[in-house]
C-alpha cells in the first residue's frame, strides 16, 4: 500500500482489533467490502460479536450511524421514510428514514418479513430511495452491515435471493480461541471496549480510499479467470441458481480492494481465489436434493477453484 493508504487502513484495522479479538482475517474482509463500495452480511450464531463488529466499524468512521433492529412488525416505511401532513404549512413533508446515513446497521435482518426486507433492495443497489415517485440520493459513503442468525433458528425468515445478491460478501466470525476469549472476559471488567472507541477516519477519507481501489489494474487474463470460475459455477448441475453478473462485479471490485490493501497496484489470481468463497458462496442456491444431502455452497466454490486452471 502507498503510505497514506496504508496508514488510513491500518488505523481502522487497529481500532476494530481493540474490540474484536483474534479475528484479523474477518476484520480484513469487512474492510475490503467497505473499500470496494459494497455491503457486508455477518452470519453466525448469537453472541459471537456480529453487532459489536458492526457498531465498532460505524464508530471508526466520523460520519452518521443508524441502527435498525429488524422485528416481525417492522414496515418498509420504517426503513426508507415517509411523508406526513404538516397542518401549519398545509403540505406534506418527507420524514427521512434511518437509511439516510453513512453506516447502517441492519441488525438481525432475517427476523422481519420479506416484504420489509425488500425495502433495502433499491437502497443497497442504487444508493437511493424512491418514495411517492420522488428519488432521494443517499450520502456517500453508504455502507450496510447486516447481521443474521442461521436460517433454522426460531423466528427467522430466509433472505430472498435478490437480497442476498446485494451483499458484496458474507462473513462468519465463529467462536474465539481460548486466549482471545480470556481477553474478552477481562477486557469488560470496567466498561465495554466500544465505550472508548473514537473515529479514526473521515467520510472524505473513505471516499478517497474507494476511488483509489477503482484505479487498481485488472489484467484481461485475470478477469477471464474470474469469469471462468463464475461459468463453472453456473454450469454445476447441483445449483438451482448460479452467480449473477452482479456477483462477478463484486468479485472484480473486491479483488481490486484486496490487491490495494496488500500493497499492489494490480490484481493477481490469488486475490480472486482468496475472495471467491466469501463473495460467491452466499449467492448460490442449491437444488433440493443437494441441499438436503448436506452439500455446502462453499464446497462447490472450492471445487470450482480446484477445477479451473490458474493463469500463469
Amino acid at each position: 500500500m502507498s503510505g497514506a493508504f496504508a496508514a488510513t487502513v491500518g488505523r481502522i484495522e487497529n481500532n476494530l482489533a481493540t474490540v474484536i479479538r483474534g479475528k484479523a482475517a474477518s476484520l480484513r474482509l469487512v474492510l475490503i467490502s467497505m473499500l470496494a463500495g459494497g455491503h457486508t452480511l455477518l452470519e453466525d450464531v448469537p453472541g459471537t460479536g456480529k453487532t459489536t463488529l458492526a457498531k465498532a466499524l460505524a464508530r471508526s468512521v466520523d460520519g452518521t450511524f443508524r441502527r435498525i433492529q429488524f422485528t416481525p412488525d417492522l414496515l418498509p416505511a420504517d426503513i426508507t421514510g415517509s411523508s406526513f401532513y404538516n397542518p401549519k404549512e398545509g403540505s406534506f413533508v418527507f420524514r427521512a428514514g434511518p437509511v439516510f446515513t453513512h453506516v447502517l446497521l441492519a441488525d438481525e435482518i432475517n427476523r422481519t418479513s420479506p416484504r420489509t426486507q425488500s425495502a433495502l433492495l433499491e437502497v443497497m443497489s442504487e444508493r437511493q430511495v424512491t418514495v411517492e415517485g420522488e428519488r432521494r440520493e443517499l450520502p456517500r459513503p453508504f455502507f450496510v452491515v447486516a447481521t443474521q442468525n442461521p436460517g433454522d433458528f426460531h423466528g427467522t425468515y430466509p433472505l430472498p435471493e435478490a437480497q442476498l445478491d446485494r451483499f458484496t460478501l458474507a462473513v462468519s466470525l465463529g467462536y474465539p480461541e481460548l486466549e482471545h476469549e480470556l481477553e474478552i472476559l477481562y477486557g469488560q471488567n470496567d466498561r465495554h471496549p466500544l465505550d472508548g472507541l473514537n473515529p479514526v477516519v473521515t467520510c472524505a477519507e473513505v471516499n478517497d480510499l474507494q476511488d483509489q481501489v477503482k484505479l487498481v489494474r485488472f489484467d484481461r487474463a485475470v478477469a477471464e479467470y474470474l469469469l471462468k470460475l463464475v461459468e463453472a459455477l453456473r454450469g454445476d448441475a447441483r445449483l438451482k441458481l448460479g452467480i449473477s453478473p452482479r456477483g462477478s462485479l463484486a468479485l472484480y471490485r473486491t479483488a481490486q480492494a484486496r490487491a490495494r490493501v496488500e500493497g499492489r497496484d494490480h490484481v493477481l489470481p490469488e486475490d480472486v481465489r482468496a475472495l471467491a468463497v466469501p463473495v460467491l458462496a452466499h449467492r448460490i442456491m442449491l437444488d433440493t436434493k443437494s441441499k438436503y444431502s448436506g452439500v455446502l455452497p462453499r464446497t462447490i466454490v472450492d471445487e470450482a477453484l480446484a477445477k479451473v486452471p490458474v493463469p500463469r
